[in-house]
């Protein structure tokens, strides 16, 4: 996987003879989707050990109180949870990561390549966030330097993450109940056993006011939207989920909810013990930490030798640091690799190997590492939630109003080249606004006072402008074509796509249904000859794309296509 593949005659082949563990820029084909839906649901599940969310926490409780914090944290989950609804179902159902599913709400073909940037770029700030806690782990219990930390943290998690997604569903699986044991037994036994600190706790004000107050909580929860790109973390794993029939129903749905929009009950419920260690820290043991309480190491640091000997706390403490920050760490350097390899494949139409977009999106997170991105996290993440919310509210918005309510966007999500419009202004529009005015708010042009509501302004402007560009285009710019030109159906009987296979002309390999397009070039006798996107991906000529339908569909016509899907759906 790491050899450099660009340079060979054929990128369709070589893209198709590598392992593809990682379909970058493709449907993941039932033939890889082998595991349970519940075994998908623990592995995108695993992915949550980060601790990033404990200082998110504790940062929002010192500054804004308990009750502040609390709310805002709430307020953030519950909207998250909203937008992610959507997108994690299209997930799941239709076996597509996040860009895949952008491309067909409201983006287009190339438009989508901003939105994967956004995302990529949060891979690596995360990975340094998380890589900064593991270093200064190392540093407190071992006296390891902090950029040979840094380095290490690095370079732990490249052997799992070369080696995809079967390496990280046995790295997740068999971790996870690990960590929940020392994760929650030292806390419970503190919550049950020492009472003042629970009061404290209740009853803590930060730096502000004791009362509940709109700005405080809206200011809490706009650190807390930073996490939001969390969600197409966990996309690249449900993208794996088996097809839902009537035997699994139960099990798909609960894992598809968990483990797509629940990951922010998760967090949410982490966020909320970060304000609690803080809290504990301050007034149990060091009233002077200040700032310093935040920091994830020392609240477990403090918590585990509370309960043991140092010897042992420190052991166990380290222990837990490292397990988490590998467990997240390989996710996101994966999820990085996905998004760098999608965009690089389509702006240059030539295959590279995800191996390298490891490597690449690493070093950009050691970078931000040494550079010391930690002291600066609540600005970054505060920063970026703006833009962050803008993409993701706008591809939610996209796929509930205009796909389920004005029935303008196809509900059957297209993701291939030759069926989507380079561009669609839909989804460029709503984000290029939505992120301007938020960010002219947190910049202050607004006032002080609209400053702490940016992130409320990307959410409800992305909402609107979303449905509102759909019907000014009248949808004119989602769909080239309406037909791929294959006459065997896209689904199942159970509304899967289908697993029937096809073989690309291109590569001369064996694609599913999904994947298949018929091709503009004949065979030699004239016959029928099918492309897979894999190859129109890589195709730098256009010979093997359809000409785009003429003219442009009616509003009246493109529902009435909706409707065949949504009958071909049921």
């Amino acid at each position: 996987m790491l050899r450099w593949t660009a340079r060979r005659p054929d990128d369709a082949r070589a893209a198709a003879e590598d392992s593809l563990e990682d379909y970058a820029f493709r449907y993941v084909p039932r033939s890889f989707r082998r595991w349970s839906a519940g075994a998908v649901g623990i592995t995108a599940l695993g992915s949550l050990a980060f601790l990033a969310d404990l200082s998110i926490g504790a940062t929002v409780g010192l500054e804004h109180g308990t009750a502040n914090a609390v709310l805002g944290i709430l307020l953030a989950s519950a909207i998250i949870f909203v937008v992610g609804l959507p997108i994690g179902y299209y997930a799941a159902r239709y076996n597509l990561d996040l860009d895949l599913i952008a491309r067909g709400s409201g983006f287009g073909y190339f438009g989508s390549i901003f939105t994967t940037v956004i995302f990529a770029l949060f891979t690596c700030i995360f990975f340094a966030l998380e890589g900064a806690i593991m270093a200064q782990g190392l540093h407190a219990t071992t006296g390891l330097p902090l950029p040979l930390g840094y380095v290490v943290s690095t370079v732990v998690v490249f052997p799992i993450v070369i080696y995809g997604l079967k390496a990280l569903e046995r790295l997740q699986f068999w971790t996870t109940p690990l960590w929940i044991v020392l994760a929650l037994a030292p806390l419970a036994w503190v919550v049950l056993t020492d009472r003042a600190v629970v009061e404290a706790f209740v009853s803590f004000p930060g730096s502000g006011a004791d009362d509940v107050e709109i700005g405080a909580v809206v200011a809490s929860a706009a650190v807390c939207f930073a996490l939001t790109p969390q969600l197409a973390e966990q996309v690249d794993y449900l993208r794996a989920m088996p097809p839902r029939t009537r035997g699994n129903r139960r099990a798909w749905w609960a894992s598809t909810i968990l483990a797509g929009p629940g990951w922010v009950i998760f967090s949410c419920a982490k966020q909320v013990v970060g304000v609690f260690l803080a809290v504990y820290l301050v007034t149990k043991v060091d009233p002077a930490l200040g700032h310093l309480a935040a920091e994830p190491v020392r609240q477990l640091l403090a918590l585990y030798e509370s309960l043991m000997p140092e010897w042992l706390a420190m052991s166990l403490a380290m222990l837990f640091i490292v397990l988490a920050q590998v467990k997240i760490n390989v996710t996101n350097g994966y999820s990085g690799s996905l998004a760098w390899s999608n965009v690089a494949t389509r702006v240059t139409k030539r295959y590279y190997g995800r191996g390298i977009f490891v490597m690449f999106n690493l070093a950009v997170a050691l970078g931000l590492m040494l550079m010391d991105v930690f002291s600066l996290m609540m600005f970054v993440l505060s920063l970026y939630g703006n833009v962050v919310m803008a993409w993701l509210v706008t591809i939610a918005a996209d796929i509930a109003i205009n796909k389920y309510v004005l029935r303008i966007s196809p509900k059957l999500p297209e993701f291939r080249r030759g069926m989507l419009h380079d561009w669609n202004p839909v989804g460029i529009v709503s984000v290029a606004l939505s992120s301007a005015l938020s960010l002219m708010a947190f910049g202050g042009l607004f006032g002080e006072t609209m400053r702490s509501y940016s992130v409320l302004i990307a959410i409800g402007v992305a909402a609107v402008t979303t449905p509102l560009m759909a019907l000014a285009t009248r949808g004119r710019y989602y769909l080239r074509r309406r037909s791929d030109g294959v006459p065997a159906s896209l689904l199942d009987a159970d509304g899967n796509p289908s697993g029937e296979r096809l073989r690309c002309h291109v590569t001369g390999y064996v694609f599913e249904r999904p994947d298949m397009l018929l091709s503009a070039e004949r065979g030699s006798l004239g016959e029928a000859q099918y492309v897979s996107s894999l190859a129109l991906s890589l195709d730098q000529t256009g010979r093997y794309l359809l000409p785009p339908d003429s003219p442009e569909p009616s509003v009246e016509e493109r529902a009435g296509g909706v409707r065949s899907a949504e009958r071909e759906v049921s």
